[in-house]
């Protein structure tokens, strides 16, 4: 039958009757209709679950119901119940911040549900002695499928009959040379058919197939925790156990205030007393700082975006601040999979005239011959590419032996000699003679990262019996004698060396971890200067320790791992971070997907295995390994920026928890209302901390983020609150205010919230620090624009700021100028004790030496 015709497959999937003149005539009929549908029927179909493990639902509840929400949300609800929408402004910060993580997790959810490391396509299959196309979800257990090159084999299965199959499993092992299957061999989903053809018998469908068994392990969702976010939700859990004690003491003390809860529920005064209390617990949570990590972290991803890097989980970008141990693979990341022809070294004089092995010209005659197969492989191909430049073209010959891995050669006959091109050491043993030259220079240029091949001739081997017999039962001739050596090379990336050399820069130690030889990885990583000037140390991973305690010692002194299991990829990850590193990994294979799920920070290649690219954090679209050092860079510079604004934050978690406690001692209204503190923590800390987030940092990381923000912050938080409670105490005895009446309450309120504005820009300048460059002008601008507001009708109304004027005005100075002494011999104080803790630590570090 020439045409194609359509009909019906068991289990009511439709099908096309592939043209048979294609195909090799088998006996084999395969399954039945009948029992296609059993196995239907059984479930047993080439069918993959393409959810991931979290849903909808659980995501929003997971970014909704936070503790930090929680907390925010019932003070604003408790605004709200007082009739003061103004003062609940503030809760905003809830809806902003869960929507950027719902966002942010979505996409990753929606990456995981694409998760598939198999191309979708249609496989053909054979079914009551008929040859079927069907979609690969129709597959069925125990099915004969036919494998043909070019394909992706799309169910485990065991091999019936072949015919010169050969697969790439770079995929799935990482081993970048193509395999050659033999009658009963096993082949694995996710490998590639490059040459011959196959008829196999599916023996695992859907989930218990190799590359689902892979997917699945690396399929469950995992939340990049930071050490920025780590740091945060640490002061979260602290403020909590301090706020809600403490809330329900201000409420108790703020009714106090107006004269107990009989009075403040017959007035209505029980309403500013919430507000009050409200005031000090919004002021104790870093509201601002949960918010300005999440735009901080979505403003780098960006900008990565914009030079061909996809960042999939926000918090990752932080993580790359921190890595100091790179596992990189060496296919797509050192190299980018190409094969590229070096050149061809004469043996044995041979190129010198007409000698017994022929002259230069016909060996690279006879080289672009052997490699002018129908379907050349990458070698092949690399060959044919460059001597083509030469101007050298194809010649007849009378006959050939197509290149094959399981005999590791190839071969022509031209005029009765017979030329031969393969492996050196399957060629050499079968050659009469020693031929010492011929193995040293291949063992010497394999063992520098080249591919070696040997070029042979044999002079009138195939006069006797004729070319097409030498063909037809192809064997190497004994009294061949080798020509030359055939170096070809992987393609290094161009930019591999000068990117290894800015991580060894920068202190990040970088391994070469592959499923290629120790050998040839070691020479490629010496190639590439992989440690500086001395030679990397090369090691063999089925000599690696099973004890991951052990191999994380053995791993301190070795460069590069070769013949790497999947398995052991991910065994170096935890046994590195059995070490204390934090560990950046890149791959591209489905062989790499696990290591990738296990370290800190997975990056993977533009050209990846769909499988590898869903569970990396971060994706190099245009696989240029290159972009690396400027994603780390932005790491480095969300890190820096965000533990110098977060002591901005602190200091008002600071000395609102202090102000409270002061409060909740002496019976004394609040010193001000939360929408002063909106105000001026939007212009101290909001606005010009998102602005100095985003400023140029190139430090490194240093560990001790949340100890060194709470030592800042301290001095300023005391500073704060000290002056202000001087002020709530001393000032309504100096002025003669009453404090039950609105207008002095007001009067006090607006004094308290000037001193927390003045000594604010001061922790904003001594953040901002050094003053000379931008940074000065813009605290000049943020303290100017928060003075100004004070005049503009709708500001100063909407926040309740007012002016004060005459004695109101002196004594408002009085209690600044004071206040500013009591900062700067806080701040003396602080540096003192900080001088000489350092002491101490260096002469402790003396002793111990």
């Amino acid at each position: 039958m020439s045409g194609t015709g359509q009909i019906s497959s068991a289990g009511g999937e439709t099908g096309h009757e592939s043209a048979p003149s294609a195909l090799p005539e088998v006996g084999e009929t395969g399954l039945s209709d009948a029992e296609v549908a059993r196995q239907v029927a059984q479930g047993n179909v080439n069918a993959l679950d393409t959810q991931t493990s979290r849903s909808l639902g659980q995501i929003v509840r997971e970014n909704v119901f936070t503790l930090f929400n929680a907390i925010i949300f019932a003070a604003m609800v408790l605004v709200l119940l007082t009739g003061q929408w103004k003062d609940a402004v503030f809760g905003l910060v809830i809806i902003i911040n869960s929507g950027i993580g719902v966002f942010t997790e979505m996409r990753a959810k929606h990456t995981l549900d694409k998760l598939s490391i198999l191309v979708a396509s249609r496989s053909l299959v054979r079914r009551g002695g008929r040859d079927i196309e069907i979609e690969h979800e129709q597959i069925v257990l125990g099915d004969l499928l036919w494998l043909r090159s070019g394909e992706q084999v799309p169910a485990d299965a065991t091999i019936v009959r072949t015919w010169g199959l050969e697969l790439d499993e770079s995929m799935l092992t990482g081993e970048s040379r193509t395999v050659k299957k033999g009658e009963g061999a096993e082949v694995y989903s996710g490998s590639n058919a490059t040459s011959g053809m196959a008829l196999v018998r599916v023996d695992a469908v859907g989930e218990h197939g190799y590359a689902a068994r892979l997917t699945a392990k690396a399929k469950v969702y995992k939340k990049t925790v930071s050490d920025l976010s780590r740091g945060i939700n640490t002061i979260l859990k602290v403020m909590t156990v301090v706020v809600i004690p403490l809330c329900i003491l201000l409420v108790a003390s703020q009714i106090r205030t107006v004269g107990g809860w009989q009075v403040a529920l017959s007035t209505g005064a029980w309403r500013a007393a919430i507000v009050s209390a409200v005031a000090g617990v919004v002021g104790m949570i870093p509201e601002g700082l949960v918010l300005l990590t999440s735009l901080n972290f979505a403003i780098a991803a960006m900008r990565l975006a914009r030079q061909h890097t996809l960042v999939q989980e926000l918090e990752s970008v932080e993580t790359l601040a921190r890595v100091d141990a790179l596992n990189l693979d060496k296919t797509g990341t050192i190299t980018d999979g190409g094969i590229v022809f070096d050149q061809v070294v004469m043996l044995g004089g041979a190129g010198d005239g007409d000698g017994e092995s022929g002259t230069e010209a016909e060996a690279l005659q006879a080289l672009y011959d052997l490699s002018n197969e129908e379907s050349p492989n990458g070698t092949g191909a690399a060959v044919l590419k460059a001597l083509g430049l030469r101007n050298i073209a194809a010649r007849p010959v009378d006959a050939r032996v197509p290149f094959s891995s399981a005999r590791k050669w190839s071969a022509i006959v031209r005029d009765g000699d017979v030329w031969t091109m393969g492996a050196p050491e399957m060629l050499l043993s079968a050659f009469a003679g020693e031929n010492l030259e011929a193995k040293d220079l291949a063992t010497r240029h394999a063992n520098q990262g080249m591919r070696v091949l040997l070029l042979a001739r044999a002079r009138g081997a195939a006069a006797a019996g004729g070319a097409q017999a030498f063909a037809d039962d192809p064997t190497l001739v004994p009294t061949s004698r080798p020509v030359a050596l055939v170096l070809c090379r992987e393609h290094i990336r161009d930019d591999a060396e000068e990117t290894l050399a800015w991580f060894r820069q920068q202190g990040v130690r970088c391994r070469v971890i592959s499923g290629d030889s120790p050998a040839t990885v070691g020479a490629i990583a010496k190639n590439v200067r992989l440690t500086g000037d001395r030679d990397p140390v090369a090691m063999d991973a089925r000599d690696l320790p099973g004890d991951t305690k052990e191999l994380a010692r053995v791993l301190e002194n070795v460069d590069v791992l070769g013949r790497v299991l999947p398995e052991q990829k991910k065994a170096i990850v935890v046994a590195l971070h059995e070490g204390g590193k934090t560990v950046a990994m890149t791959g591209d294979g489905v062989n790499d997907a696990l290591a990738l799920k296990e370290a800190d920070l997975g990056i993977a290649m533009g050209n990846a295995a769909p499988a590898t690219k869903a569970v990396a954090q971060v994706v190099l679209v245009d696989s240029k390994f290159s972009h690396l050092p400027s994603v780390v860079a932005r790491g480095r510079q969300v890190m820096a920026n965000m533990e110098r604004v977060s002591s901005l934050f602190l200091v008002k978690t600071v000395y609102s928890a202090l102000i409270s406690l002061g409060v909740v001692c002496t019976f004394v209204p609040y010193p001000y209302l939360p929408r002063h503190i909106t105000y001026i923590g939007a212009l101290t800390i909001g606005m010009p901390a998102f602005i100095l987030a985003l400023a140029h940092n190139t430090r490194r990381y240093i560990p001790g983020f949340l100890g060194r923000v709470v030592r800042f912050a301290l001095p300023g938080g005391i500073a704060v609150a000290l002056s202000v409670l001087l002020a709530e105490w001393l000032l309504p005895g100096l002025m003669g205010w009453d404090l039950s009446r609105a207008g002095d309450l007001l009067k006090l309120r607006d004094v308290c919230a000037t001193i927390v504005f003045v000594l604010g820009v001061l922790v904003l300048a001594s953040v901002a620090r050094p003053l000379k460059s931008w940074r000065g002008a813009l605290v000049a601008v943020f303290a100017a624009a928060g003075l100004a507001g004070m005049f503009v009708p709708l500001v100063s109304s909407f926040f309740e700021l007012r002016f004060l004027r005459g004695w109101d005005l002196a004594a408002t100075f009085a209690v600044l100028a004071l206040a500013i002494v009591i900062f700067a011999g806080i701040q003396s104080i602080a540096g003192m004790l900080g001088r000489l803790r350092a002491s101490l630590r260096r002469r402790s570090k003396v002793n111990k030496a």
